[in-house]
C-alpha cells in the first residue's frame, strides 16, 4: 500500500473517532438537565469515550478506534428544587454530573481534530489526482 493511501486510511480513522466523540458530547449536552423521574432517582450520568491505537497490517500505519464508551463515576451535584418531581423529602434533586464548560471544550477539541483529519484527506486526494495527471501526460 502506498503512502498516500495509508495517509487516507489514518485520516479516515481519525474522522470516525472524532465523529463518535462529537456524538457522545452531544448526548451529554442534551442531557445536562435530565433529572430522574421519581424522588431520589439518579439522573443522567455523563458518558466518556476513550480511544485506542490499532496497527493496520496492510499499510503498516497506526489508526485510531473507539476503545470504549463508559459512564463517568463522579458524584451527582445536588440542588434545592422542592417543586421538581425528582426531589427527595427535603426538596433536593440529584442533577446530572455533566459540566457544560467541559463538554464545550471537548466539542471544540473534537471539531478541530475532525477538521485537521479532513484537511489530510483533501490533501491526499489532491496529491493522488496530481499523480494521475502526471502519469497521463507522460
Amino acid at each position: 500500500m502506498d503512502a498516500l493511501t495509508a495517509a487516507l486510511k489514518v485520516a479516515a480513522s481519525g474522522l470516525g473517532a472524532q465523529s463518535e466523540r462529537l456524538r457522545v458530547v452531544s448526548e451529554n449536552l442534551a442531557n445536562a438537565q435530565s433529572t430522574g423521574t421519581t424522588p431520589g432517582a439518579d439522573p443522567y450520568r455523563r458518558k466518556t469515550i476513550s480511544f485506542v491505537s490499532q496497527l493496520d497490517r496492510a499499510s503498516g500505519s497506526s489508526t485510531v478506534e473507539v476503545n470504549s464508551i463508559d459512564r463517568d463515576p463522579s458524584n451527582f451535584p445536588i440542588e434545592f428544587q422542592p417543586g421538581n418531581e425528582a426531589a427527595d423529602e427535603k426538596g433536593y434533586v440529584k442533577m446530572p454530573n455533566v459540566n457544560v464548560l467541559i463538554e464545550m471544550a471537548d466539542m471544540t477539541e473534537a471539531n478541530r481534530s475532525y477538521e485537521a483529519n479532513l484537511q489530510v484527506v483533501k490533501q491526499a486526494r489532491d496529491l493522488i489526482s496530481m499523480t494521475i495527471d502526471l502519469m497521463r501526460n507522460q
